[in-house]
């Protein structure tokens, strides 16, 4: 597994509910960093970062970018009609292959063959950024979620599909780990109510706050 032509360390996966895997320590320090470059990149456009309004009039306390497809409550568009208009930066096959690595360890690489991600939602968080239970269910296939995370710690939630409150597992979730989760928890509740600043690791490449990478099938075309 590369990214930038660098491979990956870590190969350890652990089972948090029925089809969803934590992978701890699975990108090294100069992915993690590479990783952020690329996001520091995305963040200049074409769309720049928001924080998305809720259809309440509630918005967001984490800064979104998009690629491949555009991300707003609750749907997916070409272009970017919340912000600018314009249509997002192109979803990078180093990505998408990246993930296939992720779902390759976590279902084995009979169930990454198929795996066609076409979009991600990268989400910056802040000292004071938070994310409530949700489900990730505007996509229309059911393949599933890798996320990324580089920089700060956070308490990651992971619930279960009836409801946003228990059961649920608090995950703690560092810089270089990845998360996949699909098949019997492809639509499970999960959110993000604490991260920890100053607990990034040195030569992350991120000085404060966190990044998370969200790497998903549409299923539109």
């Amino acid at each position: 597994m590369t990214l930038f032509g660098l491979e990956a360390v870590g190969g350890v996966r652990r089972e948090i509910a029925p089809g969803a895997f934590h992978l701890p320590g699975w990108l090294s320090l100069a992915q993690q960093t590479e990783l952020n470059a690329a996001v520091g990149q995305w963040a200049r456009g074409p769309v720049p970062p928001r924080a998305a309004m809720l259809p309440g009039g509630h918005r967001m306390s984490v800064q979104t970018v998009c690629l491949g497809w555009h991300w707003q409550p609750y749907r997916y568009s070409r272009t970017a009609d919340d912000v600018n208009g314009q249509r997002v930066h192109p979803f990078p096959a180093w990505l998408a292959d990246l993930a296939r690595d992720a779902v390759t360890l976590a279902y084995g690489a009979d169930s990454s063959r198929a795996y066609r991600p076409d979009a991600a939602l990268i989400n910056y968080y802040d000292r004071d950024a938070r994310l409530g239970m949700h489900q990730d269910k505007d996509e229309k296939a059911d393949d599933p979620v890798v996320s990324l995370s580089v920089g700060d710690r956070c308490t990651f939630r992971f619930g279960n599909t009836d409801n946003r409150g228990r059961p649920y597992t608090d995950v703690p979730l560092a810089s270089g780990d990845g998360f996949v989760f699909g098949r019997a928890s492809r639509f499970a509740y999960h959110g993000v109510p604490k991260v920890f600043p100053g607990t990034a690791p040195e030569g992350c490449g991120l000085a404060q706050g966190r990044l998370n990478i969200t790497v998903r099938v549409t299923g539109l075309t």
